[in-house]
Formats: C-alpha cells, sequence, structure tokens
C-alpha cells in the first residue's frame, strides 16, 4: 500500500506536495468558497488552509482519521478561525456604502422571508432522519462524514437521506426536479 500524502510530506518528500494539491484541493476550495465572503476571500483561505495542512502534516495517525477527514478538519478551522476574525473587526464601511439603500430592497427581502417560511414549511413534511440530517448540514454546515460519524449511521445513508429530502422539498415547493432524472440516467 502506498505511504499516504500527508507523511510523505512530513518525511520532506517535494512531490507529495504536488498529490496533495491535486487530491485535496478540491474538497478546500469547495469549504473554502462556501464559507468565505467572496472569491478573493477564499484563495486567501485556500493558501492559509494548505499551509496549515503542511505544518500539521506529522500529526496526522492513520489509527485516528483518514487522511480526507484530517484535512477537512484543518480546513473547517481555519475557516471558522477566519469567520471569528472578520465578525471582530470594526465596519469601516465608507459613508456612501452605510448611506446607499440596498439594491434589493424591502420587497426582496419580504419575497426572501416568504420562500424561507414555504422551505421551512415543506422541511417540516420531512421523515424525521432526513430532517435532521438537512438540518445538520444546511444550518450546522456539517459534511456528509461528519454527521455520518455524528449519528452513527453509514456515509451512503445520511447521502441518500439528504439527497431524498432535497428532492421533497423541491417537489412541493415546485422547483425544477429534471436534476433528479439526470442523475439516474
Amino acid at each position: 500500500m502506498a505511504q499516504a500524502i500527508l507523511k510523505r510530506i512530513a518525511a520532506g518528500d517535494k512531490t507529495a506536495v504536488q498529490d496533495c494539491l491535486d487530491n485535496y484541493g478540491g474538497l478546500v476550495w469547495s469549504l473554502a468558497r462556501r464559507m468565505s465572503p467572496n472569491t478573493n476571500e477564499a484563495e486567501d483561505a485556500v493558501q492559509e488552509i494548505f499551509i496549515d495542512v503542511w505544518k500539521n502534516a506529522a500529526r496526522f495517525d492513520e489509527a485516528q482519521s483518514s487522511e480526507t477527514t484530517f484535512v477537512a478538519m484543518i480546513a473547517r478551522r481555519r475557516l471558522i478561525d477566519r469567520l471569528r476574525k472578520t465578525n471582530r473587526q470594526p465596519n469601516v464601511d465608507s459613508l456612501e456604502d452605510v448611506t446607499a439603500e440596498p439594491s434589493g430592497g424591502k420587497d426582496n427581502d419580504l419575497q426572501i422571508c416568504v420562500e424561507a417560511k414555504e422551505a421551512a414549511a415543506a422541511m417540516k413534511n420531512l421523515r424525521p432522519e432526513q430532517r435532521q440530517i438537512l438540518h445538520l448540514s444546511i444550518v450546522q454546515g456539517f459534511s456528509h462524514q461528519e454527521i455520518a460519524d455524528a449519528l452513527e449511521m453509514p456515509l451512503g445513508t445520511v447521502k441518500t437521506h439528504a439527497r431524498r429530502g432535497l428532492i421533497h422539498v423541491r417537489e412541493v415547493l415546485g422547483l425544477d426536479t429534471d436534476f433528479e432524472k439526470e442523475a439516474t440516467v
């Protein structure tokens, strides 16, 4: 069996760095993009995350977690730290930004409020396990693997419940469900 990428990085293998980027770049980017306010912040976060991964590669223990989980947890912690830091900084908006009318106005806010209530009502009609999994995923920001670990449920079961729950909510809301047909073809 090939040696773990993180163990190779800890040992100073220069080719392991590129392997790490190739294997985990998509995961780290998707987490950073989801938890960052814009693309520039996400790019900065990805750089910080990989620096942390390389600095902590020697701490990776195959007996405790998979490499993917190890990288994801470092990414998640770094992204949460960045969000907390951003929330602690004082607002430095210009006077024009502060006094400008929001682009959406009250009509947009009202539409979002109505849609949120409809989605919440649709979620109440889900099976309890689907509702719980979607809540953990959407509201708490847990990954499928984190949900599987927390609920002591197989990863495939978590993904199935999440997918079926989302399909049901989309159907109740009258949204396009063609993605379901494409996925089964």
